[in-house]
């Protein structure tokens, strides 16, 4: 036996997110599928993380053991010939056999954008989330930063959620804008469902003048979901990076 990595890219819209459930198109049974009839064996993939449905991924990554001896190369190249054009292969590495690809990652990347535009291109329409108000950038680069360091997050957690320990670390969290779309990047050692989507819903609405930069502290210290802001459109999210030891960042 030997275990494979794969670093994998989807449009999530295309999917009702990364587990497996019954009767509905998932990232990780289409692949655990596919990977199956190409390897002629059972297949059980780990993921990284389980993004929701709609979230999109440039660098979700998952691990499993094989008993083929198959290239690299011509495991990429199959799959790829074989995955929906939503779906794709980006790199497959052989990796020590005690290697889990969710309890070993130190850290994830996520971006969420949005855009003001009046009149939103279908070119980008399934990346991005539009708000129809103007924001102010500034303010919510300032509230943004507001979350660095260690933190509760139950005010950004789903009220039904029963995850006991709520605390997370934040490593980066930053606003940017670039004509109509605003951007935000954040970083942290891990996310609870809806979080990173309610922070940016608490953010537009710094962005709107309805909250200040500052409130960002007394909402963290309520520990109350109904201080924050709304949880938004899973389209504008992307997975961009899983972070592990051996790439030298962990978080």
């Amino acid at each position: 036996m030997r275990t494979l990595r794969m670093t994998l890219a989807y449009v999530g819209t295309a999917y009702a997110g990364w587990q497996i459930q019954p009767a509905r198109a998932t990232v990780q049974g289409i692949l655990e599928r596919t990977l199956a009839t190409m390897l002629d064996e059972p297949i059980r993939l780990v993921g990284a993380g389980r993004t929701d449905a709609g979230v999109h991924a440039l660098g979700q990554v998952a691990s499993f053991a094989t008993a083929r001896t198959i290239p690299l190369y011509g495991l990429r190249r199959g799959l790829n010939a074989r995955l929906p054009e939503s779906l794709r292969v980006l790199a497959v590495d052989e990796v020590p056999d005690s290697f889990n690809a969710r309890s070993d990652a130190r850290g994830k990347e996520y971006r969420y954008r949005l855009s003001t535009a009046e009149v939103l291109s279908p070119f980008e329409a399934p990346f991005v989330t539009q708000v129809l108000t103007p924001l102010d950038p500034e303010a919510m680069a300032a509230a943004a930063e507001r979350l660095v360091g260690r933190h509760d997050f139950t005010s950004f957690c789903r009220a039904d959620s029963t995850i006991e320990d709520r605390h997370r670390t934040i490593v980066w969290s930053r606003v940017t804008a670039s004509g109509e779309t605003v951007t935000y990047d954040v970083r942290g050692d891990g996310f609870m469902r809806h979080m990173i989507r309610t922070i940016v819903g608490t953010l537009v609405e710094v962005g709107r003048g309805r909250l200040r930069p500052a409130d960002i502290d007394a909402i963290l210290a309520a520990r109350d979901r109904r201080r924050a802001g709304v949880c938004m459109p899973a389209r504008g999210l992307t997975l961009m990076k899983v972070h592990y030891e051996d790439d030298g960042e962990a978080a």
